[in-house]
């Protein structure tokens, strides 16, 4: 059997080789996670051409030979096999360290996430940066094991399901993470203090600091506890690395880890079993807020202490804390009879009530021993609604590095306001005796604000400058709403508020773009800038030269100058610079090369952008080239009918016949917030359409209006009108591939997605029925009122306000509109899902049922949004084969659309 190329990396030391996984397939979710990997699919037995002949003469047709199922899992089977040897996982999660000790020899440590040949699940590594390198040769930094044979012993966790189980599976489900073992770590550099939460345990291991940088791998030592469940999102106190907070069955804790100190600092959760009962937090990020925002944490430590006599100081913690009493409760039943369990979330659907949150500050006195002292818990002296009328969602906090003031950035409802506000810590009272607080004479600041007729795309590009003028303040944010492109922009404004309740918005004494153009700066998914506050330069990833590729860029924040490029035109490069912006790590494919992870140096001394030239010094994941046998997608562009350019990838059928015309597989997803065609390798979540190709199918993938990366005005065409547009810039795209290459049979088309492309697949099953011979659909949306607040609402608003949108975009209420062949429609969906739920294919079946239409179903009863486990995904990628084998094939002659 022939196999796809061999991209392998190869002459890494023992430590240097990436990990190889196999993944489940299927993880296809709202939010696209674009990881890349690379991969060997494995060909499936094509026929001879002798059989190909005999069946298609007279029809000049490629019939995919039909297997029987056995035979498809056989093949199945070996394709994961190879998997499992050539999936490679970059490192990531890097942090710089400057070595200041003896050591002549190293300038850095860095350290990151990744993992090893042996294991199968991430730990941490550190790689020594030399001070020299000799430039005539490559340098591979070799991988070395910063803990002492880590694994984290997840099974015996993870055998009872508890509540705190579920919060940590489910923010596992927010982030998209399909790994085990650590996810993320906590860094205090001055000190040299590691954090991290591993199997429901925090850690602490010490390396560098004021003790001597390791050689040997060092052995992590768990942090003990009273707490009878998890503790997680651990943080290391900036001020004083021996106090750490966590979250502990839905409220803030801290504890030291030299003392072992540990204290409740909230008592907002009563840790009951019923849900209904216990509705209120403290320093958690609602699902709401994690599942549409990005935002995964709810606490934030202030970076400067309160320094007292006695030997004390004082520390503090703005917190957001939210009631949940009035959103929705949603029941999930594992129809599995040996587990019976029923899962309950707190879920608000569209035109319901949200969570109502608002702004804590709790100040924490402890001694120089390591002991608390004293807790003061304090709250806004007036209530959220009162001082930010409208604000509906606290998307991003946290504090100014002087510590003067805590901000937070704030969203109306409807998601077209959008303001940055500062608190000072005065504005907080105690709420114990509350009613015996002289009011404060501080105020609140809202010193930028922003408005939009479509929507605001929250993001993680904030940067307070150092204040020099008394009474104002400068900060850099982005912003989509003057241009269309998220662009950065340099904010003054006058700290001059009204005072009134309401009214605290302050006079903007400058606004200066900083970068201009159709294009957009990148600030989601890893994406952010970094600021040299001493030299005036300003770092951002962006799409300045293509829309399909990522690049590092620089320019100055002082005076608006032409940003300039530091990585290479023709691939997408994903980077993180050290906080010293003397190094950075460049993670880059494309679509014919895998990727590989480099390490590039930046002059100290250079102060002119455009003088500013990255050295290539090291490289930490290579990549030969790939085999000859390889056949990338094809990226193809067409000018649609609505003025837009739009991109596509086409994956033409293996060892191709002249004259013979092949079935057609459109993958799409198609909604706002994801971006499948640019070039980046295409690596695990797209092998099966690499599958496709090896069968004889030809896969088409086409970025509709409405996607990301080219500006809100191409995004915002959902605007009301989700379900409406996408289906025919697809169908525009199959006629332009159509009138290029004469061997796509356009009468023999299936489109299958997931989530949102799951919503599309069937879009398109309804709206050109001529077109699409076979949809299948994983996890779709079919009744936007049944999904969540923040996301339907920022696209198709209130249902109250808009009904004919969600009437259009919805699928249940169209069922009677399906074809009635049987074959053409196929559904798959997680009874767990706690994302799109059951529901939505419930309640189209149900109408498909009550208008006599058919369809086929496949349920995966331990599955939620994503498919995880390994046999799950095989059973989906089989069902798929089979069904498009059995069901597609076969047909030779256009439907009528139904009246």
């Amino acid at each position: 059997m022939n196999s796809l190329s061999q991209c392998v990396p190869t002459g890494f030391p023992s430590f240097n080789q990436p990990k190889t996984v196999a993944m489940a397939a299927g993880e296809v979710d709202l939010d696209w996670d674009e990881d890349e990997d690379s991969y060997e699919p494995v060909r499936f037995r094509k026929q001879t051409i002798s059989e190909q002949i005999a069946e298609s003469r007279g029809t000049g047709k490629f019939f995919v030979e039909r297997q029987s199922w056995s035979d498809l899992r056989k093949m199945l089977a070996a394709s994961r096999r190879f998997q499992a040897r050539m999936v490679a996982k970059p490192p990531h999660e890097f942090q710089f360290v400057e070595r200041t000790d003896s050591d002549a020899l190293h300038s850095h440590r860095i350290y990151y996430l990744a993992m090893s040949c042996d294991s199968r699940e991430n730990t941490m590594y550190y790689s020594e940066v030399p001070k020299d390198i000799n430039k005539n040769a490559l340098l591979y930094l070799s991988w070395k094991p910063l803990l002492q044979h880590f694994q984290v012993n997840s099974g015996e966790y993870y055998q009872v399901k508890t509540l705190s189980y579920q919060e940590d599976e489910l923010l596992r489900e927010r982030k998209r993470i399909g790994t085990q073992g650590i996810v993320t770590f906590d860094l205090h550099q001055a000190s040299g203090t590691f954090l991290f939460q591993a199997g429901g345990s925090v850690y602490t291991v010490r390396d560098g600091g004021s003790q001597s940088f390791t050689k040997q791998p060092l052995k992590p030592v768990k942090v003990p506890t009273s707490c009878p469940n998890i503790r997680m999102d651990p943080k290391i106190c900036p001020v004083d690395p021996a106090w750490f907070c966590f979250i502990h069955s839905c409220d803030i804790w801290i504890g030291n880890l030299e003392t072992g100190e540990e204290r409740r600092l909230t008592f907002t959760h009563k840790g009951l079993s019923n849900l209904e009962l216990d509705p209120r937090s403290a320093g958690v990020a609602t699902f709401l807020l994690q599942e549409e925002f990005d935002r995964y944490t709810g606490f934030w430590w202030c970076p400067v202490a309160l320094d007292e006599s006695e030997g004390c100081r004082t520390l503090r913690v703005f917190y957001e804390e939210n009631d949940e009493s009035e959103v929705e409760i949603i029941n999930v039943t594992s129809p599995l009879l040996e587990t019976r369990m029923t899962e309950s979330f707190r879920y608000p659907t569209a035109g319901t009530g949200n969570p109502k949150s608002t702004l804590k500050m709790c100040e924490v006195r402890v001694s120089s021993d390591g002991k608390v002292v004293s807790v003061v818990d304090k709250k806004l002296g007036q209530p959220m609604d009162v001082l930010f009328p409208g604000t509906e969602y606290i998307t991003r906090a946290g504090w100014t590095s002087d510590g003067e003031y805590a901000w937070a950035l704030l969203l109306n409802r409807a998601q077209t306001r959008q303001q940055l506000v500062l608190l000072p810590p005065a504005l907080f009272i105690p709420v114990e005796g509350a009613c015996d607080t002289n009011p404060s004479t501080a105020t609140p600041y809202i010193i930028y604000q922003e408005t939009t007729d479509v929507w605001i795309n929250t993001h993680d590009i904030l940067h307070f400058l150092p204040q020099k003028e008394e009474g104002q303040i400068s900060v850099i944010v982005a912003s989509e709403v003057h241009t269309g492109f998220r662009h950065l922009y340099r904010v003054t404004a006058l700290l001059q508020a009204n005072g009134t309740a309401g009214d605290f918005l302050c006079p903007v004494k400058e606004q200066v773009a900083l970068t201009w153009g159709d294009w957009e700066v990148l600030g989601r998914h890893g994406s952010n800038i970094t600021v040299d506050e001493d030299r005036g330069l300003l770092f951002f990833e962006g799409t300045k030269d293509s829309p399909l590729e990522h690049h590092l860029y620089v320019t100055s924040w002082v005076r608006p100058v032409e940003p300039h490029r530091i990585t290479q035109l023709g691939s997408s490069h994903a980077t993180r610079v050290s906080q010293l912006m003397d190094l950075y790590v460049n993670r880059f494919s494309s679509e014919i090369q895998p990727p590989c992870v480099h390490l590039w140096r930046l002059s100290r001394e250079e102060t002119d952008p455009e003088n500013l030239q990255g050295e290539f010094w090291a490289s930490l994941m290579e990549y030969p080239a790939c085999h000859p046998d390889y056949i990338p997608p094809e990226i193809f562009s067409f000018e649609s009918q609505s003025g837009h350019t739009l991109h596509g990838m086409l994956y033409k059928p293996e060892d191709m016949q002249p004259g013979l015309k092949y079935p057609v597989v459109v993958y799409v997803y198609g909604g706002p917030q994801v971006q499948l065609v640019n070039r980046r390798f295409k690596g695990l979540k797209y092998m099966r359409l690499h599958t496709l190709a090896s069968l004889g199918y030809a896969v088409v993938v086409i970025d509709n209006r409405g996607s990301c990366h080219r500006g809100l005005a191409f995004e915002g065409t959902l605007k009301n009108r989700m379900g409406q547009v996408e289906i025919e810039d697809q169908v525009e795209g199959l006629e332009f591939l159509s009138s290029r290459y004469d061997f796509l049979d356009i009468e023999r088309v299936a489109i299958h997605g997931w989530s949102y492309g799951g919503f599309l697949s069937l879009m398109g099953l309804l709206q050109r029925p001529d077109i699409f011979k076979v949809a299948v659909a994983g996890a779709p949306v079919t009744m936007w009122t049944y999904y969540d607040t923040g996301y339907t609402e920022r696209y198709i608003g209130h249902p109250d306000d808009n009904q004919e949108s969600y009437h259009l975009g919805s699928i249940a209420v169209q069922a009677h509109l399906f074809p009635t062949e049987p074959g053409r429609l196929l559904l798959l969906h997680g009874v767990l899902d706690e994302n799109v739920h059951f529901t939505h294919t419930n309640m189209l079946v149900s109408q498909l049922i009550r208008t006599g239409k058919p369809y086929h179903l496949q349920l995966y009863p331990q599955e939620r949004h994503s498919i995880r486990q390994p046999e799950s995904g095989e059973h989906y990628e089989l069902h798929l084969l089979h069904h498009l084998q059995e069901n597609l094939g076969s047909y030779s002659a256009p439907l009528n659309h139904p009246s």
